[in-house]
Parts: structure tokens; C-alpha cells; sequence
């Protein structure tokens, strides 16, 4: 359960606050159009995400009992959140000088988010695989999965709308950047979880 929680925690925050396209949709529209329409972009991966997770339950469910499979994919889900803790270690003040006026925030953000390639990634290398795990000790565990990581991507994204609405200068801050560091952190140890797993499901580490 705690490891569930934390992990949704974890993985949830990063996607929530590192930049990306739909984090500067959100920073232009909180700029431009005030708070509320900066939360409505927060909330374009709820619209968007059930089809992605529902595709990527049906193709994973049907090949469940072959371990090679599952451990290639823990072995590209390692290598992807390794990616993210990189981009994450990498980042730099986000720059709000540039952004560029993009009205109709659910609309622009629901597109944004289903043709930005990292949901359907994350949840076919590394959230379903996992999900189905945590599925073999109940069904709290991966309830507290998706409710912790929704939580906090949606959750985060909505108080980054709210700060940038009071602050301009937080996303050039070092806390922010500081917070960044540490969750790149975290992601390169989960990333090793998912290497280990991947070693043992292709039989290489007991």
C-alpha cells in the first residue's frame, strides 16, 4: 500500500510540474486569461487518459502470462523513467517572456495532452505493467495508485495555475528548481525497480 501511495505520489508530481506542452499552455492561459482557465488546463488529462489506460490494460492483459514480454517491458518502462529523471535533472527556469496567447483552454488542452506522446508511454511501459502487479494484492493498492497520481499531476498543475496567477518568478526560482532535482532523484530509483523487475521476469536475476 505505502509503496503504491508513494509511487503514485512520485509519479504524479513530476508529470505535474516538470515542463512540457501542456505546462506552458497552462502558464499562458493563467497569464492571459486568469487562474480559473489555467486550472482547466490542469484538467485535460482527466479527459484524456481513460482510452490510453483502457487500450493499454486490453493489449497487456492479453499476453499476462508471458513473463518475456512483461520483461522487456519493465525493461523499456526503466529506461523511459530514467529519461524523466534526465529532463527532470535538466531543467531549467521556465521562461514566461515567449509564451504566446492560446485561447480555449479545454479544448487546446485536451489536444495537447492526447497527442503528447509521454501518457501513452508512461502508461504502457510503466503505469499498467504496474497497476497489474499491485492488482495481485487487491484492489486498494492500485486504487491508491490512480488516485494518489491523478491527484497530484492534476492537483500540482492546478496550484503551479494558482502561483503563477499571484507570482510570475516562481517557475524561475530555485525551489523550483531544487523540487525538480529531488524528484529526479526518485525517478532514477524507481527506474532501477523497474530494471530489476524486467531482469527478473527474463529469468537473468533471481
Amino acid at each position: 500500500m505505502v509503496s503504491a501511495l508513494t509511487a503514485g505520489l512520485v509519479f504524479g508530481l513530476s508529470a505535474g510540474i516538470v515542463p512540457g506542452p501542456l505546462l506552458a499552455l497552462l502558464i499562458t492561459q493563467t497569464l492571459k486569461h486568469g487562474v480559473t482557465e489555467g486550472i482547466k488546463v490542469a484538467l485535460a488529462p482527466l479527459l484524456t487518459d481513460l482510452p490510453i489506460i483502457l487500450t493499454s490494460f486490453f493489449l497487456l492483459t492479453q499476453m499476462a502470462d508471458f513473463r518475456a514480454a512483461f520483461g522487456i517491458i519493465s525493461l523499456v518502462g526503466g529506461g523511459y523513467v530514467l529519461y524523466l529523471a534526465y529532463e527532470c535533472s535538466r531543467t531549467k527556469p521556465v521562461s514566461l517572456e515567449n509564451l504566446q496567447e492560446q485561447p480555449k483552454s479545454i479544448r487546446r488542452g485536451t489536444l495537447i495532452n492526447f497527442l503528447n506522446p509521454h501518457p501513452y508511454l508512461f502508461w504502457v511501459t510503466v503505469g499498467t505493467p504496474y497497476v497489474l502487479r499491485l492488482k495481485q494484492e487487491g484492489f486498494l493498492a492500485p486504487f491508491l495508485f490512480l488516485v494518489s497520481f491523478y491527484g497530484l499531476l492534476v492537483g500540482s498543475k492546478a496550484l503551479l495555475a494558482i502561483i503563477v496567477g499571484r507570482s510570475r518568478t516562481f517557475l524561475m526560482s530555485k525551489g523550483y528548481l531544487i523540487t525538480l532535482r529531488i524528484l529526479a532523484g526518485m525517478l532514477a530509483l524507481f527506474a532501477l525497480f523497474l530494471i530489476r523487475d524486467g531482469l527478473v521476469f527474463l529469468g537473468i536475476l533471481g
